[in-house]
C-alpha cells in the first residue's frame, strides 16, 4: 500500500509543478519513514551508487552539444546536407531528419538537436512550402534521433541503473533510430506530394553550389562531419571509454568554434558551461534519490509483486510486452524523459529479463518508448519547444504529430519490441554480445 501512495504522491508532485529533484527526494523521505527503513545504511548507500566514471560523460555530452549549437556546427552539417538532397522535391524535410541525425551523434541530447537545427530549418521548410504546424512537427519528430543515434545520454542512464554495457546499449538504438528515420521520410514525401507544390527548394542556391561553392561547403562541414567519427569510432574501436570520448568531444568542439567557425565567444562558452553545471547538479540529486527508492523498490520484492499481477491478466509474452510498452508510453506521457528512465528501468527491468528479454534488447526499446513520450500530450516537452521556436499554435501540431506517432512511432517501437534482432543485430556483431 505505501508503494502505491508513493506512486500518487510522484505522479501528483509532478503534475503540480514541483521540481522534479524534490519530487523524487519526497518520495524517498516518505518511503524511509513509513515503511521504517534505517536511514543510516539508506542515504550512505546512495551515495556509494553516485561514485562512477560513466554520470560524467552526461554533463560532458551536454556541454559539447551546447558549445556546437552556438558554435555554427549544426548551421554547417545542415548546409553541407542540402548540397545532395536540398534539391529534390521534400528535400528540406529529408535535410532537417538527417541533420537531427548527425548532430545526435554528436550531442547526445534531443533538446539541443531541436532548438540548433530547428532555428535554421524551420524558416526554410515554410519558405519551401511546408505548413507551420507540419514542419514543427516534423522537425520535433526527428530531434528524438538525438536520444536513438548514439551517445545518449539517456541510454548511458539506462545503463547505469540496469548495470549494463554502455557500448552494448549505445549500438542497440542503431537500427531503431535508422528505421524511425525512414518512416518520418516516408510520411515527409508523402506530404509533399499531396501539397502539389511545383517549386523545388533552393534549386538556383544548390545548382549554384557547384564548383567552388559545393567545394566552400564540404570544407566548412568538414570538422563538424569528423566530430561524430572521432566519438563514436574511439568508443567503439576500444580507444576510449565514453566518459573520455564526451571529454574530447568538449575539447575537439571549443577550438571548432573559436577559430575555425568563429562563431563561438567566451560568453557562448560561459553560458555552455553554466548549463552543464546546472544539469549536473540537477541530474546528481535525481540520481541519488532514485538510487535509494530503487534499493527500497527491490527491498519491498515490487517487480515480483507486479509480475504475479501481470501473469493474472495474461501469461502470454507477446500481450504481456505490449502491456510493459502501453505502461511505458503512460509514463513517458507523464514524465521528462530522464525521470521516466530512472523510474521504469528498475522497476521493469526484472520484469522484463524473467520474460526472456535480453536487457540490451529492453535499452532500444525503453530508448523508443521514451522518445515517444516526448512528443505525446499532456506532457510532449520536445512538441512545445518546437513550437515556441515556430511560434506555432498548438492546435495546429496535434494533427501531424498523431500522423507521426500513428505511421513512424508505432511501428518502430512494434518492431523493435518483437523483432529482437532490430536492436542486438549490432551489439552482436561488434561486441559479441
Amino acid at each position: 500500500m505505501e508503494m502505491v501512495i508513493a506512486l500518487l504522491i510522484l505522479v501528483f508532485t509532478m503534475i503540480i509543478g514541483i521540481p522534479i529533484p524534490f519530487v523524487f527526494l519526497a518520495t524517498v523521505i516518505y518511503l524511509i519513514f513509513s515503511l521504517g527503513y534505517d536511514p543510516s545504511f539508506l542515504i550512505p548507500y546512495g551515495f556509494s551508487k553516485l561514485n562512477n566514471m560513466v554520470l560524467l560523460a552526461i554533463p560532458l555530452f551536454v556541454m559539447a552539444g551546447s558549445i556546437m549549437s552556438t558554435g555554427g556546427i549544426a548551421k554547417r552539417i545542415v548546409e553541407f546536407a542540402e548540397l545532395f538532397i536540398g534539391r529534390i522535391k521534400g528535400g528540406m524535410g529529408l535535410v532537417t531528419i538527417i541533420a537531427c541525425a548527425f548532430f545526435g551523434a554528436m550531442s547526445g541530447s534531443a533538446a539541443a538537436a531541436l532548438t540548433s537545427i530547428g532555428k535554421i530549418m524551420l524558416p526554410r521548410m515554410e519558405q519551401s512550402g511546408y505548413s507551420k504546424g507540419f514542419a514543427t512537427s516534423l522537425i520535433s519528430s526527428a530531434s528524438v534521433l538525438g536520444l536513438l543515434i548514439p551517445p545518449s545520454a539517456l541510454i548511458i542512464l539506462y545503463a547505469w541503473i540496469g548495470n549494463q554495457s554502455v557500448l552494448a546499449s549505445f549500438l542497440a538504438t542503431v537500427v531503431p533510430g535508422i528505421i524511425l528515420m525512414i518512416f518520418l521520410s516516408i510520411i515527409n514525401t508523402i506530404y509533399m506530394k499531396k501539397r502539389h507544390i511545383e517549386k523545388v527548394e533552393n534549386s538556383e542556391e544548390i545548382l549554384l553550389s557547384r564548383g567552388k561553392k559545393f567545394q566552400k561547403r564540404t570544407i566548412a562541414a568538414s570538422p563538424g562531419l569528423l566530430m561524430p567519427f572521432i566519438v563514436l569510432g574511439s568508443i567503439y574501436g576500444g580507444i576510449m571509454t565514453p566518459t573520455e570520448a564526451a571529454a574530447v568531444s568538449v575539447i575537439y568542439a571549443i577550438p571548432v568554434g573559436i577559430w575555425f567557425y568563429r562563431e563561438l565567444n567566451l560568453k557562448g562558452l560561459s553560458e555552455a558551461l553554466v548549463e552543464a553545471a546546472t544539469t549536473t547538479g540537477v541530474l546528481m540529486v535525481m540520481l541519488y534519490a532514485i538510487m535509494i527508492l530503487s534499493r527500497i523498490i527491490i527491498m519491498e520484492n515490487v517487480p515480483n509483486t507486479l509480475m504475479e499481477l501481470l501473469l493474472k491478466i495474461t501469461d502470454n509474452p507477446l500481450l504481456l510486452m505490449l502491456i510493459i510498452n502501453l505502461f511505458l508510453i503512460i509514463i513517458g506521457m507523464l514524465m521528462d524523459d530522464v525521470s521516466a528512465v530512472l523510474l521504469s528501468t528498475p522497476l521493469l527491468l526484472p520484469i522484463v529479463v524473467s520474460l526472456g528479454v535480453d536487457p540490451i534488447h529492453f535499452a532500444a526499446i525503453i530508448g523508443v518508448n521514451l522518445g515517444l513520450g516526448l512528443l505525446t500530450p499532456p506532457t510532449a516537452p520536445l512538441l512545445y519547444l518546437g513550437g515556441r521556436l515556430s511560434k506555432a499554435q498548438i492546435k495546429d501540431l496535434l494533427g501531424p504529430t498523431m500522423v507521426m506517432i500513428l505511421f513512424a512511432w508505432i511501428p518502430t517501437l512494434l518492431i523493435t519490441t518483437y523483432i529482437p534482432e532490430v536492436a542486438l543485430f549490432l551489439p552482436e556483431l561488434l561486441l559479441g554480445k
